[in-house]
């Protein structure tokens, strides 16, 4: 579990300063003034978040502040900014899907740390990628949309961050399983699509570390 703890704060952190850079290309400096371009995980740490990754498999980082406002195209510009996250985790995924065709099992060390690189960044993309604010799914579902029905998703983003919360709970003292339900199908097949042949030491190595 050592092993996975740099993995999850540079996959997090990578995600966050990928979201600041965009708004930053596009005409909003805010993560900028705010010391938010960089890549020290301290910057971007949320220890809940965090704590979510060992005890539920997902979880989140310090949200980048942005600020609409300097966008030319206020909603298509938060919609780039939204997607950049998952992206850049995407990126990662598939640059240590490439590396841990090379590496021999035997270097467990590496081996490990590569298997978390895949499963982590693909895990933190999908679960992103829902359309429930505050994740970035819902920013990106937003700039697809009319102007007058991302008013009305807006509307309900005050309820997001409870409903999600909600199903966490009720998956992790309840056992309702909603949140494997409708990620892991997506992740496994993401991961066994960027993984191959290796993929089955990966699910190896990923339930002896939650086991």
């Amino acid at each position: 579990m050592l092993l996975m703890t740099p993995v999850v704060l540079f996959s997090l952190t990578v995600h966050e300063y990928s979201h600041g850079k965009m708004a930053f290309l596009l005409g909003d400096d805010t993560a900028k003034r705010l010391g938010r371009l960089s890549f020290n995980p301290i910057r971007h740490l949320d220890i809940i978040g965090v704590l979510f990754f060992y005890f539920v498999g997902f979880g989140w980082a310090k949200p980048v502040p942005v600020d609409s406002r300097n966008f030319g195209s206020p909603r298509r510009d938060m919609m780039y900014v939204a997607i950049a996250g998952p992206l850049a985790n995407i990126a990662l995924a598939v640059c240590c899907s490439f590396f841990i065709r090379l590496i021999s099992p035997e270097f467990s060390y590496l081996f490990v740390i590569l298997a978390y690189g895949i499963w982590i960044n693909v895990a933190l993309a999908i679960f992103n990628m829902l359309p429930m604010y505050p994740l970035d799914g819902s920013s990106v579902l937003k700039g697809m949309v009319s102007h007058n029905v991302a008013e009305k998703l807006t509307n309900l983003d005050r309820f997001g961050a409870f409903l999600i919360l909600g199903v966490f709970l009720m998956d992790h003292f309840a056992n309702t399983g909603i949140l494997g339900t409708i990620l892991m199908l997506p992740i496994n097949y993401s991961v066994l699509f960027l993984s191959q042949e290796t993929f089955p030491m990966i699910i190896q190595v990923l339930k002896a570390s939650f086991a």
